[in-house]
């Protein structure tokens, strides 16, 4: 497994327009490999995040199989005459091995928190975005189980009178991606909604972890949601 970084020349036109599209960047990332990557139900897929840090710094994370090329990117939305060549490419793979259960870790992620409703009797479900911050955390713990981990939670001197103040873990950026897929040989729309989550978790069990961090949390995978990077706890 790899990790990838790429940072995205705000100032040009590409990565403005790569940027507005879930859709344009999603082929541009599965670009990045010879061969185009399979997406195995529960395996090691490629899973990629854009963060917003500033108005100047705007990343993009990988995780995947194989190591990705990304000079195409590099020419249409980076730094084409930056050296060394506009990306920087790591072995997760040992850093994926070396977590180990009841490790603490500063964590980052985008995710698609959906639910399924049924407005009527009789009705089939229909899948339905959470709106607010505690919906939306709700469904990050809800996670936790089936993705070996539990989010840290604050001293009782730290928290508020309010639910969810209890856990180490920001909400926000909330973000909304509208764009019309082709299925069957007709255009429809397709709305997605996107949450950030950073915090703090402990590791619960390992290797369901692994398996979690590889193959990604929640719905919308394709388009820039399920990618958790971790960072030691400062």
């Amino acid at each position: 497994m790899y990790l990838t970084r790429f940072r995205f020349n705000a100032a040009r036109t590409g990565a403005r327009r790569l940027l507005t599209s879930p859709q344009m960047l999603h082929a541009a990332v599965l670009s990045s490999f010879p061969e185009p990557p399979g997406t195995p139900d529960g395996g090691p897929r490629v899973l990629w995040r854009v963060d917003h840090n500033a108005a100047s710094e705007i990343l993009l994370y990988v995780t995947s199989p194989d190591r990705p090329d990304l000079t195409h990117l590099v020419e249409q939305a980076g730094w084409p005459a930056a050296a060394p060549q506009g990306w920087a490419t790591y072995d997760y793979s040992t850093f994926l091995t070396g977590l180990s259960t009841d490790s603490v870790w500063a964590f980052r992620l985008t995710a698609n928190p959906v639910h399924s409703i049924r407005r009527k009797e009789g009705e089939p479900t229909k899948r339905t975005a959470h709106r607010t911050a505690g919906y939306q955390l709700q469904w990050l713990l809800k996670q936790q189980e089936r993705g070996g981990f539990a989010i840290a939670e604050k001293a009782a001197e730290r928290r508020l009178l309010k639910h969810g103040d209890e856990y180490q873990v920001m909400v926000g950026g909330a973000r909304g991606l509208a764009f019309t897929k082709s299925t069957d040989g007709q255009r429809r729309p397709v709305t997605i909604a996107t949450v950030s989550y950073q915090g703090r978790l402990r590791v619960t069990d390992a290797d369901v972890f692994r398996r979690m961090l590889v193959s990604g949390l929640g719905k919308a995978k394709a388009y820039g949601c399920g990618l958790m990077t971790l960072a030691p706890v400062v």
